[in-house]
């Protein structure tokens, strides 16, 4: 099987990145095979690998369970973490160009894991999400400290009208003085989504202004569903 580093680069990042622009996120097809899949379900279970369990009912999250993997990750979501970072930081630092805003991200992943140390965001911030019928979750930004990255990724580990009715990823803009708008996507087992963690720039008649996104799951009608967040910074907590 080819390296996550070798799969990426046959995806079509032109159209990729072109849709991340314009729409604030985009689907990656295919990413991971049936056998990742499995492992990564079998990760669910393994108690020792997270640092942090929350039962999203006792803080109206929503209905479910979300864990946070400790340090050492898994290869592949160092991998995934890593290799997904070098196509977006580019793309990360547009926008904040466009925005007027200073901020700028290294090339690397590594060298912007050493900015959150400085600020004091130590704690891995990858986590697994499960949820079982009538389960959801609410909208919600991840950002976790000063220090943030603006895209993250999700993958999808169980597929969509057979292992779960329901559960539609949810995508909310919130455009200045105008209604919201939001998106209701269908990934499918082994996608990968990438999608704006707070805002992204959209051109006005009087240049680029900040359309605030959220996300959500929204309820699981039948059967289980499981993904994977990557979010490109670390926690403070």
């Amino acid at each position: 099987m080819n390296t996550i580093e070798q799969r990426l680069k046959t995806k079509k990042w032109d159209i990729i990145l072109d849709e991340l622009n314009t729409k604030g996120f985009a689907i990656i097809p295919d990413l991971i095979s049936d056998v990742e899949n499995g492992e990564l379900l079998g990760e669910f279970k393994e108690e020792y690998r997270y640092r942090k369990t929350v039962v999203m009912e006792r803080y109206r999250f929503g209905k479910g369970v979300y864990k946070y993997f400790n340090y050492p990750l898994p290869d592949i979501l160092t991998e995934l973490r890593e290799n997904f970072y070098g196509y977006l930081a580019p793309v990360a630092n547009k926008w904040m160009d466009v925005l007027k805003i200073k901020t700028r991200y290294p090339e690397n992943h590594r060298d912007f894991i050493e900015q959150c140390k400085t600020n004091g965001q130590e704690k891995a911030t990858a986590l697994i999400l499960g949820y079982g019928q009538g389960g959801f979750c609410a909208m919600h930004q991840d950002l976790y400290g000063e220090v943030y990255f603006p895209m993250q990724i999700v993958l999808f580990l169980d597929d969509i009208d057979n292992d779960y009715t329901g559960g539609e990823f949810i995508l909310t803009e919130n455009i200045p003085m105008a209604q919201s708008r939001t998106h209701v996507i269908k990934p499918k087992k082994g996608d990968v989504i990438v999608f704006a963690t707070n805002f992204r720039p959209v051109k006005g008649a009087k240049g680029y202004y900040r359309v605030t996104m959220k996300h959500g799951v929204s309820t699981i009608h039948s059967g289980e569903r499981h993904t994977l967040g990557i979010i490109f910074h670390d926690a403070k907590s």
